[in-house]
């Protein structure tokens, strides 16, 4: 029987560990044993603990700013790579203790200790890859560096996209399973408003590369302005900077913004919203956000390239934009906003879109990716 333990360098509630969280314990209602270790307490491990999966908090300390892209310094990043080596040999003992027979990092940090905790408790290690290993992320000398040793630490790949797998080294056991969400709540919903009465909702971090900025100087051009925006996310890793200058933007443009915080679950706000914005400004690795506003009813307007494109069938189910082309989101937003029929008519078939994102599903194609994992040749499925 296979036994999964997950490893994360951080407990903040981040895409990442949103999805790893949904994904665990719907392999857990599969039947599939499974655990989650942190490298240090926080919201997403309290989450897990309340829905009965076990997790573990290392004992070593970790900050996850000590090893950032933005400061991708030689000394911090061996300093931190020491770190994460050492709670990667107690995480071998955990995985020995609890009888592990595969483990699964969820990031390029947690890859380290994965690495050394699969080879000291001697079973195989799967990168579950959360985010495009790309130059305009990472840059291109780390870039190539995390791709190199996710080829040659990882027995293989879990990739949340057809685009996040297109940037790493290709290999023959590796599967495309997309985030998945829970079905709808029967829960009621405003019908679209008119123009002038039309509330628009952005979901995600404060963080520039989401585009926060852009989409308000967007909106601010819009002919129609929104009767109300909510901005709904919180700020991690030293981030509050980019929020204090969102704020001062949002009262320069005299725009009626709420700034949310974080949200655990914000399918509220998307219900209140007609038009759910999606305005990265570097390619998305997946977008969970973009299919949780399709099953929520919005309209969607999202930035390509990256995984936005392979949820969205633009003018079938949503509207697609450059990243960070300011000019063409306002025109994106001239449409929606004036046209209350369009917005029904893309909201309809954005929910029948959305059922085809089920976490069951992609439970289900991973559950059974680690079934063939000790197998002597794997092969690579897909589960699209």
């Amino acid at each position: 029987m296979t036994s999964v333990l997950f490893v994360t360098h951080t407990a903040a509630p981040s895409g990442a560990e949103i999805a790893t969280a949904r994904l665990a314990k719907a392999l857990r209602d599969l039947g599939v044993d499974v655990a989650v270790a942190f490298a240090q307490d926080g919201p997403m491990a309290e989450r897990l603990r309340a829905v009965g999966v076990g997790t573990t908090i290392l004992q070593g300390t970790f900050d996850s700013r000590a090893m950032t892209v933005t400061d991708p310094s030689p000394r911090r990043l061996l300093a931190g790579a020491a770190r994460l080596v050492r709670l990667g040999w107690e995480l071998g003992a955990v995985a020995a203790e609890r009888g592990a027979t595969v483990v699964i990092a969820e990031s390029s940090k947690a890859l380290i200790m994965g690495a050394v905790a699969a080879r000291r408790a001697r079973i195989p290690l799967i990168w579950h890859v959360h985010d495009r290993v790309s130059a305009e992320y990472f840059g291109p000398v780390l870039a190539a560096i995390v791709r190199g040793l996710g080829r040659s630490l990882s027995r293989g790949y879990i990739a949340n996209s057809r685009s996040t797998m297109s940037s790493l080294i290709p290999r023959r056991c590796a599967l495309v399973a997309y985030p998945g969400i829970v079905p709808a709540r029967n829960a009621p919903r405003a019908p679209q408003r008119v123009p002038a009465e039309t509330v628009v909702a952005v979901v995600g971090r404060l963080t520039p590369w989401k585009g926060q900025d852009v989409f308000l100087r967007a909106v601010a051009d819009a002919r129609v302005r929104p009767a109300h925006i909510y901005l709904v996310g919180g700020t991690f890793f030293d981030e509050e900077p980019y929020r204090e200058g969102l704020e001062r933007l949002a009262a320069e443009l005299d725009l009626p913004v709420t700034f949310t915080g974080h949200v655990d679950d914000p399918e509220d706000y998307m219900r209140r919203a007609d038009i759910l914005v999606h305005c990265s400004v570097i390619a998305e690795p997946f977008g969970q956000v973009v299919v949780e506003g399709m099953r929520a009813g919005c309209a969607v307007i999202a930035s390509r390239p990256g995984g936005p494109t392979e949820i969205v069938e633009p003018g079938v189910n949503g509207l697609l934009v450059d990243a960070g082309d300011r000019h063409g989101l306002t025109a994106a937003l001239d449409t929606l906003i004036g046209d209350p029929e369009l917005r029904c008519r893309l909201a309809a078939a954005a929910r029948q879109r959305a059922e085809c994102f089920d976490i069951a599903e992609s439970a289900r194609a991973v559950a059974h990716f680690l079934d063939t994992i000790g197998a002597p040749s794997p092969a690579g499925v897909n589960a699209t």
